[in-house]
Formats: structure tokens, sequence, C-alpha cells
């Protein structure tokens, strides 16, 4: 099979203004992710609304695809730049481009999904450390959870703590049951991917804000891959404080 992966690439943030030019010790962020993830696919390529990302992308020498400024998703966005680029590619993986440590390893879990010929979309997810504090992990509406089933697909994802496990304290679920954190890569069947882009938002995606209900709202299935690697998105000029220091 053969993968492409894009990234998109907005320079307006309500949060962090230019985030994908932002300087990670002498290399914009941006060229960080691409560099981690031309690693492991047959092809990387920045799809993106602005031409000042347009020229740091040529200038380290990637690949960048221009794109209507009007899209509402990442993925909506991934499909524009996989209609420009052509070619034969089996698979598209978006990929975030606020997450610069991901880890080529990642992108082989997503790849390996695919082997199974019924897998129409997969993504990733991570077992939260059941040592870890209930306030800043399972509580935290920033952090989207997953429930899986037998077959390691996705059933619903929440914004919320899901599964409720009653009769004990909150404090104690994480010992009683294992969590899974939603890490948002998406990989896609270049034709579930065109089929995707014409579905209408639906009441739960709008309601969680979780683009991927949408989805399973419309009856394709998710399959999703286990990670034990942490990624750390920046959303934040604070954020970028914290990856600056790990780096």
């Amino acid at each position: 099979m053969k993968f492409i992966g894009i990234i998109p690439a907005r320079y307006a943030s309500t949060r962090f203004p230019g985030k994908p030019l932002a300087d990670m010790k002498g290399k914009p962020m941006i060229q960080r992710v691409y560099e981690q993830v031309e690693k492991v696919l047959d092809d990387v390529c920045v799809a993106t609304d602005d031409h000042r990302i347009e020229a740091v992308v040529n200038g380290f020498g990637g690949r960048v695809v221009m794109t209507s400024v009007d899209h509402k998703t990442g993925t909506d966005r991934c499909y524009e730049a996989y209609t420009k680029i052509g070619g034969d590619y089996d698979v598209v993986i978006n990929i975030q481009g606020d997450e610069p440590f991901i880890q080529p390893e990642q992108i082989d879990i997503l790849k390996q999904c695919f082997n199974q010929d019924t897998v129409q979309i997969a993504t990733l997810a991570k077992a939260f450390d059941r040592d870890g504090d209930f306030e800043s992990t399972l509580f935290n509406p920033n952090i989207p959870k997953v429930v899986l089933n037998k077959n390691s697909e996705a059933m619903y994802f929440s914004r919320s703590i899901i599964p409720y496990v009653r009769g004990e304290k909150h404090t104690e679920w994480l010992k009683r049951f294992v969590f899974y954190k939603h890490i948002g890569l998406y990989a896609y069947r270049a034709d579930i991917l065109r089929e995707l882009t014409a579905l209408a938002p639906t009441t739960l995606e709008q309601i969680e804000s979780l683009e991927q209900l949408r989805w399973l709202d419309n009856g394709y299935k998710i399959k999703v891959g286990l990670t034990e690697l942490e990624t750390i998105a920046i959303d934040t000029p604070e954020d970028m404080e914290k990856a600056l220091q790990l780096l």
C-alpha cells in the first residue's frame, strides 16, 4: 500500500497566531513535524492557506500545497490537498501540525491498521497512567477520551469521562479501569476521505466539538491503534515554553 501524510497548517490561531512558524531552537515547528513523519511515509505534504507558511516549507525543501481559506476542518483541507497532489495513494494520513514530538513508530501503528482490508479509518489512543492525577487527566475536557469495542474500534469519543465506574470514588477510577486518551492522528482510505468531506455536521459533533463523531454518527468504523508513546500538542505560547525545555 502507498501512504501519504498531509499536514494541515493555518497561520491564524486565536490562542497562538503564527504557530506553525514558531521557532523551536533553530527550526520552525512545521519543519520539525515534517521531518519526524517523512522517515516512514512514501510522501509528505503541508496543506496551508497562508503564503508565509508556503514560503517556509519551500525554504526547508518540503512539499507544500495551497488550499482554500474557507475550510472548517483539517479533514477538508487534507482532501483538497490530496486532490491537487494526485498520485495513486491508497491511504491519506492527517498529521497535526502542532505535534513536533510525534514519533515515526506512531505512524507505523496507523499504517499497520490497514493490513485489514475492512478498515476505513484509523486513529491512535494511549492508556491513561493508572497512577496519574484524576483532576488533570480524566477530568480534563481538553483531553478527549475514547471507548473501544472488542475489535479495537471506537464506540464513542467524549470530552467527558467515559465510561462511568459505578460504586467507586472518582479518585479510584484510574485504578479500576483502563481509560484511553485519544491522540488526534487520523488515517483514511482515499475513497473514504472523499465520502467524509461530503457529510454534514451532526449534533453530537457540534456539542462535543469532536469531528470524528460525525463519522461514527454516519455509520463509519474507526480502528484504534494503541501506542505507549506520549504526544505533546502545542496550543499556546505557554505550551511552547514547555516544549522547548523538552528539546
